[in-house]
């Protein structure tokens, strides 16, 4: 991963809007629904040039495919993986937590509003639940391998600093898969390690960097009311050895991980507190760690950091502009978030990120992709303007 030596290099999570034909197409595909295979891929081919474009003339540094290959960072990977069988149930990891319990009249009201809301969609589709029935393994190697090709394609003659792609952790494939044939959850948490190895081998040996996404890290608290801090961090800690199961052998290096607290524009008052699991999430193989950094529930985090030592050759991805608001931040506001975390861990181990993925290809989008892209916009200038101040030019 390239550091910030000269000035404060600027990513994202990953997920960028995507156009509503192709959600449209990405989800019939991963439904199993009939589609036309041969125009879907070329649709996505040039839905990734045409993301790739726009990052890069941003001024972004370190881009990606904008997930424009997946409908969701998660669902794609039923497709990706033997051993899975459609079932009869909502694709969904849970049907409350201490927030929809708190704000019960709030979410009510929410989910009221969404229904009448139209939808960007044209034709809204929701996405088929899987469960496992059989052994788990790789079967995504065409797949991801087209996918490298894709974003090796559009990076062509484009002046681009980094490129990573997004996957994800064994350990939120195992929340939205049901497990129906392994004996424990152990077993199937490390057949499925096993499998997504493959995975993030091929990503990392086309010399791309690899971002797992683990969005159950730091979510698990508040879906599981019947749990305590200490028992959160449990789970946690074997999370983060499973991750490191399926990265083993990849170097440290090429690698980025993200957690967050997921698409949630909703009351929340209990998400898992970063000083209650940072030092276990640094202890996943990565060397870079990206993390929810600006929304108002966690923008006080950043002094963390004064007392959670960041081993040596680390970096820091925090967010720096928000998902959960429609409020586009000043680049100004930008600037002196990535300055705190440089006055910390030092201006060459940050690069400004956003909290979480702009996957607008849900039915109700929650940030529209034109916000979208305005906050991606003043990211890339706040990070200019940080630059000037902590190298002292201009």
């Amino acid at each position: 991963m390239k550091f910030s030596d000269e000035r404060i290099l600027t990513s994202h999570v990953g997920s960028l809007p995507r156009p509503i034909d192709l959600a449209n197409g990405l989800k019939a595909r991963d439904n199993g629904e009939p589609h036309d295979a041969a125009a879907l891929a070329r649709r996505v081919k040039h839905s990734i040039d045409e993301v790739v474009e726009q990052q890069v003339s941003l001024g972004v540094d370190v881009i990606d495919d904008g997930e424009h290959s997946k409908s969701s960072f998660s669902s794609y990977t039923a497709q990706r993986l033997a051993g899975f069988e459609p079932i009869d149930a909502p694709f969904t990891h849970t049907s409350h937590s201490r927030d929809m319990a708190e704000f019960a009249e709030a979410y009510a009201e929410q989910r009221i509003m969404c229904a009448a809301r139209p939808s960007r969609q044209e034709s809204p589709r929701k996405w088929q639940a899987f469960g496992c029935t059989g052994p788990v393994r790789y079967v995504g190697q065409e797949a991801v391998q087209t996918d490298i090709a894709n974003l090796k394609a559009a990076m062509q003659g484009k002046n681009v600093t980094e490129a990573f792609i997004t996957a994800l952790s064994p350990n939120n494939v195992a929340l939205y898969y049901r497990n129906m044939y392994y004996k424990t959850e152990e077993d199937y948490l490390v057949a499925i390690a096993d499998a997504m190895h493959e995975e993030y081998k091929a990503i990392v040996d086309a010399g791309f960097v690899l971002q797992v996404d683990d969005p159950r890290l730091a979510t698990h608290y508040d879906r599981h009311p019947d749990i305590d801090v200490e028992q959160c961090r449990a789970f946690i800690a074997h999370g983060v050895e499973i991750v490191n199961h399926a990265l083993r052998g990849i170097p440290e290096d090429r690698v980025r991980f993200h957690t967050c607290y997921s698409r949630n524009v909703a009351p929340r008052t209990h998400d898992f507190e970063l000083k209650h699991y940072a030092d276990l999430m640094l202890k996943v193989r990565a060397c870079g760690y990206s993390f929810e950094a600006s929304n108002p529930r966690h923008e006080h985090e950043w002094v963390i950091w004064q007392d959670v030592k960041l081993p040596d050759g680390k970096l820091l991805l925090p967010g720096v502009v928000s998902h959960c608001i429609a409020l586009v931040e000043h680049p100004e506001l930008v600037a002196q978030r990535i300055e705190r975390f440089a006055s910390i861990v030092g201006r060459e181990r940050v690069i400004a990120s956003n909290d979480c993925g702009f996957g607008t290809a849900g039915d109700h989008d929650e940030v529209h992709p034109t916000v979208a892209w305005a906050k991606m916009k003043s990211l890339v200038e706040g990070a200019q303007i940080a630059s000037k101040r902590l190298w002292g030019r201009g």
